[in-house]
């Protein structure tokens, strides 16, 4: 099972506020790191073209 998918099952069984909280934090976060891995991923595509 993908990280993702963990963290996405634990938040819909997840009672505490506080690890819920924690979980979205950490989902959020890989979010972010995937999108700027793609950015990079594109930018680096078009400079090769070039």
């Amino acid at each position: 099972m993908s990280i993702d998918r963990f963290i996405l099952r634990k938040l819909n069984t997840c009672q505490e506020e506080h690890t819920r909280a924690n979980l979205v934090r950490l989902f959020v976060i890989r979010i972010r790191r995937a999108e700027i891995a793609e950015e990079h991923e594109t930018t680096y595509a078009v400079s090769r073209v070039h």
